[in-house]
């Protein structure tokens, strides 16, 4: 604060009541001096802190400093990240501040190959997509082309296969199974053993009930739905020891074998 000159003594020799007088005075007039530069300072500093704000909204929403130059992608194996852009659909050039996130999450979401999405803003100019693949538990056979297309626990078909890949046990569908059969006869697929998923051919399905094995080896396996699907692994594993043309383990609790 500015430096107020000193205040003059009194003169000698006037009487107590003007020089009482005078010094009241002076302390108002100082007084008010003082409220005026204060009153002047908070007025800078807001003029000051609203200059602020409106920079900083300038600059983020505004400028073409914290535009959005590019996308980034991450965790992708079958899809590439050019096809995961094409999908996002991100503004380039725009302020990446407005980005609608949530938009790009369900643009990314509509690719078959994608289970789960998170989008976010990496500053200072570029959107982060962080892709989660759907992983698959078996081939599905295209009946009338025999085409082979890889399928999740889910029961989502999701990419192709030039040729059976190692590892993956074939789903063939009767005719008219629908969805809901094709579901769970992935599930059984997931739900295999190393030990019993190497020796299966492939696995057939008629409806949601009716799901069966047929082991490399020529040997049929009853397996019925889904449930207990963990169970039916197990006790298969061990049956599989036995010499056999038939294992019913569709009740777990009571395997059947034929010979």
């Amino acid at each position: 604060m500015p430096s107020v000159p000193p205040e003059p003594a009194a003169p000698a020799g006037s009487g107590d009541d003007e020089a009482t007088v005078r010094l009241a005075r002076r302390r108002f007039a100082r007084r008010r001096w003082v409220g005026r530069w204060l009153a002047w300072r908070r007025l800078v500093g807001a003029v000051l802190g609203v200059g602020l704000v409106a920079g900083a909204l300038w600059l983020v929403f505004g400028s073409s400093v914290l535009a959005v130059s590019g996308v980034r992608v991450e965790g992708t194996h079958v899809l590439t990240p050019s096809v995961v852009r094409r999908a996002a659909q991100v503004p380039l050039g725009g302020p990446l501040a407005t980005v609608d996130l949530s938009a790009v999450t369900r643009r990314v979401e509509r690719l078959p190959a994608v289970k789960a999405v998170d989008v976010s803003r990496s500053w200072p100019d570029s959107v982060r997509i962080d892709v989660t693949e759907r992983k698959p538990v078996a081939a599905v056979e295209d009946p009338g082309s025999g085409r082979l297309r890889g399928v999740d626990e889910e029961g989502v078909v999701f990419r192709s296969y030039l040729h059976r890949p190692a590892g993956l046990p074939v789903i063939r569908e009767a005719k008219g199974a629908g969805a809901e059969a094709l579901a769970e006869a992935a599930r059984v697929a997931g739900s295999l053993p190393a030990s019993v998923a190497s020796k299966v051919a492939y696995v057939e399905v008629r409806t949601v009930d009716t799901i069966s094995l047929r082991l490399h080896n020529g040997r049929l396996v009853r397996w019925g739905s889904a449930e207990e699907s963990t169970d039916k692994g197990r006790v298969l594993a061990v049956l599989l020891d036995r010499k056999a043309a038939f294992y019913d383990v569709s009740v777990p609790g009571q395997p059947v074998i034929r010979p």
